[in-house]
């Protein structure tokens, strides 16, 4: 592999492989049939599961799919992460026509992908007013096309390298960023570590370093009836996910090897582990059969395997550096906050002035944990509205927009 060559990317799973997944699902066994197995407390709907596994198997076309997701302007690249050595990263790339646009860097978590940038990419590189964007998405290592990490300590650290050298690659020496999910987490260690190169972030999920401090201004405002009816709904919601929908996180945060072996062999078991996602992290978004297997499949097909994308909860759980917990505290980077209802995490927006220094915030009536996907429109208003004329990013834009980047 050649570090800082960029190559054209166009997706194609070999047959062999799309043959083992049409065995493996005709002879998918599901759980009996009880009481409960459609009551969406309990899990993924046995209902629903089985109509995509019969889809998956006699209908869908991944072959057609794989020609839309080809659309997209796709590239790797191959950069060194320090003290693990070469890594080639998949990524989309799209320039806006306009040449003095801003660099945009563009973060997925789990269980996302590359596929979430797709609605908001024509909308920030071509939009009809405001700021224009050059978009890059990279695929995390270990997931989507990229490859995966053979050793353990790959933590936000490195993936926040990682990254970082791709828009290095490309020629971008400085950039803003944008992400949610482990995105969030990402994206805050690249202002962390690069300030002189990543000017500013915007986030579309929020989670501070839990201290003496903040739990006693949440208690202090909650006491006092300080919150708002949305910012009080937004804690109910923390307090859902923590208490009725974080069990996948105690997983794969702990024995990432053992979920790993049913995401690896079963794509029935792969469905069911990211449909559950899908339906209780979105704000009732419409989900087309298509959309949900198009979804997984990217997770089924990946260059690392499926179990792969469990390990980055570890790593950042255990690593000796704690850049989990840093990741959530002070990074002195202009930061932009979009709030979403059906989000996991909706904290007030006034505590997260403990991230960084806030310059735009937003908290929005709808829509949830995938809000380039659920809601394009909205966190593309949002973004344009940060680095706009009259945005508080206004003056990083300005630093921004250069006409020498490739």
């Amino acid at each position: 592999m050649v570090p800082n060559k960029v190559q054209p990317f166009k997706i194609a799973i070999p047959q062999k492989r799309i043959d083992i997944l049409q065995k493996k699902l005709q002879l998918a066994t599901l759980p009996e049939e009880v009481s409960f197995s459609d009551v969406e407390k309990y899990g993924a709907s046995r209902s629903d599961i089985k109509r995509l596994v019969e889809y998956w198997k006699d209908g869908f076309d991944w072959r057609a799919q794989e020609a839309e997701l080809n659309k997209l302007p796709q590239f790797t690249t191959t950069v060194n992460v320090d003290g693990f050595g070469d890594l080639e990263i998949h990524f989309i790339h799209q320039r806006s026509g306009q040449q003095d646009s801003i660099p945009l860097l563009f973060c997925h978590g789990w269980p996302g992908s590359f596929l979430e940038v797709s609605k908001i990419m024509p909308l920030l590189t071509e939009p009809k007013e405001g700021p224009s964007f050059h978009l890059v998405a990279p695929s995390l290592p270990n997931f989507g096309f990229s490859d995966k990490v053979n050793r353990a300590g790959f933590s936000i650290s490195q993936y926040a390298e990682a990254i970082h050298k791709v828009m290095l690659n490309l020629g971008y020496t400085k950039y803003a960023t944008q992400g949610g999910d482990w995105g969030f987490f990402i994206t805050r260690s690249v202002a962390a570590q690069f300030p002189e190169h990543c000017l500013a972030s915007h986030v579309n999920m929020q989670m501070i370093q839990p201290s003496a401090t903040t739990t006693g201004w949440f208690g202090l405002y909650k006491l006092l009836g300080w919150f708002t009816k949305q910012e009080s709904e937004g804690l109910e919601r923390l307090g859902w996910y923590l208490k009725e929908g974080s069990g996948y996180l105690a997983e794969q945060s702990t024995k990432p090897l053992t979920i790993g072996y049913s995401l690896a062999d079963s794509p029935v078991g792969l469905l069911a582990w990211v449909y559950e996602k899908l339906q209780e992290w979105t704000d009732d978004y419409p989900w087309t059969d298509d959309e949900i297997l198009t979804w997984v499949s990217i997770y089924q097909f990946s260059k690392a395997g499926p179990a792969a994308s469990t390990q980055i909860y570890y790593e950042a759980r255990h690593a000796e550096n704690a850049d989990l917990r840093k990741a959530m505290g002070y990074v002195p980077v202009p930061l932009g906050v979009s709030s979403f209802p059906k989000d996991i995490s909706p904290i007030p927006l006034s505590f997260c002035k403990a991230l960084g220094p806030v310059v735009f915030q937003k908290r929005h009536e709808q829509g949830g944990h995938f809000a380039a996907y659920e809601k394009p429109q909205l966190l593309v208003r949002d973004v344009q509205d940060m680095f706009g004329s009259r945005g508080g990013a206004y003056d990083v834009a300005v630093r921004l927009r250069s006409k020498t980047h490739v």
